[in-house]
């Protein structure tokens, strides 16, 4: 897939940003981290490969949490609304974009729920999607400790 720009802002539009990259992967992941971090029954991330994160607007205003004992789970928020937003995963080379956030359409589809062995007994369950008990095994890593994604 060609390379493409993506426009999103938080729900009180202090942080805006631009990606350009190419669109690799769509998940609803639900794992606790993201579901405890969204407040729903699973987030909804973007993956982009070889990218570029740009904001155009409150970048003064980010925040970042990462859980201490998280390999690689983090969150990126805007301080004055608690929006997720866009954030470089520096070990992947890629930008990890809440779907959520998002002003444009997205080039590509859902493509599977993973960590579907951590999703709550109250998850939705009326898609075909694929299903992995934990990261799919090809998660922009090869390795088993790169699809351990919690």
């Amino acid at each position: 897939m060609p390379q493409v720009t993506l426009k999103g802002i938080c729900l009180c539009g202090t942080v805006q940003y631009e990606v350009i990259g190419d669109p690799q992967r769509f998940y609803h992941c639900h794992c606790s981290r993201c579901r405890k971090s969204s407040g729903t029954e699973h987030a909804s991330n973007i993956m982009m490969t070889s990218a570029t994160l740009v904001f155009s607007h409150g970048e003064s205003r980010l925040r970042q949490f990462k859980p201490p004992e998280a390999k690689r789970f983090s969150r990126q928020f805007c301080a004055e609304c608690g929006s997720p937003v866009a954030r470089f995963i520096l070990g992947w080379n890629a930008v990890v974009i809440p779907a959520g956030s998002l002003d444009d359409s997205v080039p590509i589809k859902p493509q599977a729920r993973i960590y579907w062995d951590s999703r709550t007994d109250w998850t939705c369950d009326g898609d075909t999607l694929p299903r992995f008990p934990e990261g799919p095994p090809n998660l922009l890593s090869t390795t088993a400790e790169g699809r351990k994604g919690e």
